[in-house]
């Protein structure tokens, strides 16, 4: 968790002036779903977390 925390203020937080509150949520959410959606892992061999909860979910229902 403290990666997701340092990518967060390394690419969106620091690299924005937000002005607002709403500024900050909306940029910070969009941040966020670039990280879960379209940001390939390392750790998940390249996929992104969306791509990587979505298989191991198959192989669950697979598995059942």
């Amino acid at each position: 968790i403290e990666r997701l925390w340092r990518s967060l203020k390394y690419e969106c937080v620091y690299l924005n002036a937000f002005e607002t509150g709403s500024e900050a949520r909306k940029g910070i959410g969009a941040w966020i779903s670039y990280y879960n959606e379209k940001r390939p892992h390392s750790s998940h061999g390249l996929l992104t977390p969306a791509e990587a909860y979505d298989t191991s979910d198959q192989n669950l229902k697979a598995a059942a």
